[in-house]
């Protein structure tokens, strides 16, 4: 038996779907939201990796638990929890794996727990310091905490960069963003780049991180760098649409980062941007080593255009 936690995800739906071709038993803990998972053959288990409690029963006879679930914010701490998500959750997570005898864990991490700001970064880049976001810190912290089970756990690490991809059930920021570009909706992009993976190469990495994985060892898993106004122009030709005319550069964005995040407030809705999330979007061009993915784990980046082909057929079977 597998455990797939956040399994309703991005990553979680592709993986379960990739699980079930290969005629996997699947269970999947579930928390609220689970659309991704109806008409599929699984196990499903009421719990939350915040509550060890619900973990145990998830648990039984499981052999191999790939843990997805977390949260990304580009707010901040979203009152704690994103740390009880992301540094808690995967103690929990880990102390219910180890008491159960599962024989694999593999964490789904994220680039964001290393400094990117470097001229290269690597598995061995320094790890985010304090004026760095909540969400790259808690990542970062998150691995420690499953690292104090290094000697009765077997575990991996992945460090996927941003994921596009099919079965992008919420959407997510960039699955709305591709939507919007679909309907013309889009109001601009902003002059800045960042690293973008298939959601099934990732998936790809996962299945062979549970058979070749090294014992606590991290895979760097960066994809094609990409600028957004570029990426989105792509997606606009992949679709037949116009892309937005506006691109707005880093300066002007950053002084508007803080208005947008007080109207945010305000409305109650999600900031198009913050000043979070244009920390990321000032990664260097072609800084990413994924050597060591590409050696150990077969990690292969799908060109973006046939990703976004995906995208999009993905949005047309989900009626989106």
């Amino acid at each position: 038996m597998v455990l797939v936690t956040g399994a309703s995800g991005h990553v979680g739906a592709n993986l379960v779907r990739t699980l079930l071709e290969q005629g996997r038993d699947v269970r999947c803990l579930v928390h609220s939201e689970s659309r991704a998972l109806d008409g599929l053959n699984v196990d499903r288990v009421q719990g939350d990796v915040t509550a060890p409690d619900t973990l145990t029963p998830a648990m039984a006879d499981v052999s191999t638990v790939f843990h997805c679930a977390a949260v990304i914010s580009i707010v901040g701490d979203m009152g704690g929890l994103v740390r009880r998500v992301n540094v808690d959750g995967v103690r929990n997570m880990a102390t219910a794996a180890r008491a159960a005898g599962v024989q694999r864990f593999v964490h789904v991490s994220s680039c964001h727990a290393f400094d990117l700001t470097g001229t290269t970064a690597s598995e061995t880049s320094p790890r985010p310091g304090q004026d760095h976001p909540a969400y790259d810190r808690s990542k970062a912290a998150g691995e420690a905490a499953l690292r104090e089970f290094s000697d009765d756990l077997s575990f991996c690490v992945l460090n996927p960069s941003g994921i596009i991809g099919p079965w992008d059930f919420a959407p997510s920021r960039m699955g709305t963003a591709f939507r919007d570009v679909r309907d013309g909706k889009l109001p601009g992009a902003i002059d800045g780049g960042f690293y973008f993976s298939d959601v099934r190469d990732i998936v790809g990495a996962l299945l062979a991180a549970e058979t070749r994985g090294g014992e606590g060892e991290n895979y760097l898993l960066g994809g094609h760098y990409h600028r957004v106004d570029k990426l989105i122009a792509l997606a606009a030709d992949v679709v037949g649409a116009k892309p937005p005319w506006l691109t707005s550069p880093m300066w002007l964005a950053r002084i508007g980062a803080p208005f947008m995040t007080a109207w945010a407030s305000i409305t109650g809705q999600e900031p198009l941007y913050t000043a979070e999330a244009l920390f990321a979007l000032r990664t260097p061009q072609d800084n990413f080593d994924q050597s060591k993915a590409k050696t150990t784990l077969g990690f292969d980046p799908t060109p973006t255009r046939e990703t976004l082909e995906a995208v999009y057929e993905s949005f047309e079977r989900l009626k989106m």
